[in-house]
């Protein structure tokens, strides 16, 4: 029994449950075991906590050839959701943190999942990148279809956190912020920068700042005063280190600085602040597999604005040996099999990130780039947890906390890929019939597969 706490594994150990909660932990002989109890033997195993992805996609976020997939889900968009959530369930990954996705679509799913209506992996929901046009952004996008389905759907995935913010004053985005979060969601994440490389002045811009310090203080508190945590999409180091100047609580793909070089004092700032780092890591090349045996890195920021060049190796082995907390986020996708093959998905450090497989890709991506396998497991336990602040309720096996357990048949900490091994998965103190998810399946169905001839929403219609 592997329990995320920090403690060693138990041999032979026992977990005591009481309805959805954990009421004891320890080896055979601390644990009393009620005579009334249902007791079931999963000796030979490897128990650890439910898994934690911090930062997935549900809802494929549709910003590049996906017109075609928007008017086909356009009216499913929440039953593709729970699909995305039970292949992660089925992985053992009992909760994720959704971090962009249209916000009705989401929210829905989230409360199926919550209610019991359907059994899937628990669902957290920031909607919208706020700060981000979200759907409809490239001329081919736009030129490819009707106004009426790109504001339907702009306005589904913004949610009153558009690309209109960035005009406004700290007050008025403070304000704005304070409704935006009284929808509903979970906890937010802004675009501190641009994304993608530069089409014209206003999509694009790899570096620049979407939102001055000052307006990003702004989101942070208004978040914060909601008791949520905040969180931001960075592309430069200069962004990062503003982001966590200013009070953020996590950085996804923080290494990802592209042709700029983590500032020092942004990680010790980080270390001071207690920032977490969710990753996005692709399994290493054979060069870089050899730069980092020879650990030719440059040691600084000579190549700063270099084209081309690339910190984020670099920086990935700093953030870990300084002791940053790292955890699993893959920014996966249930993809469509119509457009799989043309997504110009950038999820794993720019590999297609497919739910199911990333998580696990990046478990091996931390691997060789230095963290123990006790480090990756608590990367996908106990890290997010504490990041998005629900350590008191899962993370780790303790009494107390609710009953989310994923069972290997094989020792995870003696190769991590082992964590593919699922032979059981509990969430909330229930097994799952993992063979059964997707119990409706959308993407993933198989009339979307093989359609033949026509392709129908189900074989059966």
């Amino acid at each position: 029994m592997i329990s995320a706490t920090g403690d060693r594994p138990i041999d032979d150990g026992v977990v005591l449950l009481e309805g959805s909660r954990i009421v004891a932990v320890g080896s055979r002989p601390t644990v009393p075991v009620p005579s009334e109890a249902d007791v079931v033997d999963l000796g030979g195993s490897f128990v650890l906590p439910g898994l934690i992805d911090g930062n997935v996609h549900l809802v494929p976020w549709p910003g590049w050839n996906y017109a075609e997939f928007l008017a086909r889900y356009e009216d499913r968009l929440d039953e593709i959701a729970v699909e995305a959530a039970q292949v992660l369930l089925a992985s053992g990954f009992t909760t994720v943190f959704d971090t962009m996705g249209p916000l009705d679509a989401l929210l829905a799913a989230r409360d199926r999942s919550d209610s019991g209506a359907v059994t899937a992996a628990r669902i957290r929901v920031a909607g919208n990148i706020v700060g981000f046009r979200a759907v409809f952004i490239t001329p081919e996008a736009i030129a490819s279809t009707t106004r009426g389905l790109q504001d339907r759907m702009n306005r589904r995935f913004e949610a009153g956190g558009g690309p209109d913010l960035c005009w406004k004053t700290p007050a008025q985005i403070y304000e704005q912020m304070t409704r935006y979060v009284e929808q509903g969601v979970d906890f937010v994440k802004y675009g501190a920068t641009g994304d993608d490389a530069p089409l014209n002045s206003s999509i694009g811009q790899w570096a620049v700042l979407r939102f001055s310090p000052d307006q990003q203080r702004a989101i942070v508190e208004a978040v914060h005063a909601a008791g949520k945590t905040v969180q931001t999409h960075t592309t430069s180091a200069e962004s990062v280190h503003i982001a966590v100047e200013v009070g953020n609580d996590i950085g996804q793909h923080v290494a990802f600085t592209r042709e700029s070089r983590l500032y020092d004092k942004t990680i010790e700032l980080m270390l001071e602040r207690g920032y977490y780092c969710g990753t996005q890591w692709a399994p290493l090349t054979e060069q870089q597999l050899a730069t980092l045996e020879r650990r030719d890195f440059p040691g600084d920021d000579r190549f700063n604005g270099m084209e081309g060049y690339d910190y984020e190796l670099e920086n990935s082995i700093r953030l870990i040996e300084a002791g940053v907390p790292q955890f699993v986020s893959t920014d996966s996708i249930v993809f469509d099999p119509d457009v799989a093959d043309d997504a110009d998905w950038g999820g794993l450090g720019g590999h297609k990130s497919i739910s199911g497989d990333a998580q696990f890709l990046v478990m091996q991506s931390m691997s060789q780039r230095g963290m123990t396998n006790m480090q990756i497991i608590e990367a996908a336990t106990i890290n997010p947890a504490k990041a998005y602040q629900v350590d008191t309720e899962i993370g780790t096996l303790e009494a107390g906390k609710i009953a989310d357990i994923v069972v290997v048949g094989s020792d995870p900490l003696e190769d991590i890929a082992n964590l593919r091994d699922v032979r059981k998965v509990m969430k909330n103190g229930q097994f799952v019939d993992v063979d059964a998810l997707p119990s409706a399946p959308v993407l993933t169905s198989e009339a979307a597969r093989q359609p033949g001839a026509i392709r129908r929403r189900d074989p059966r219609d």
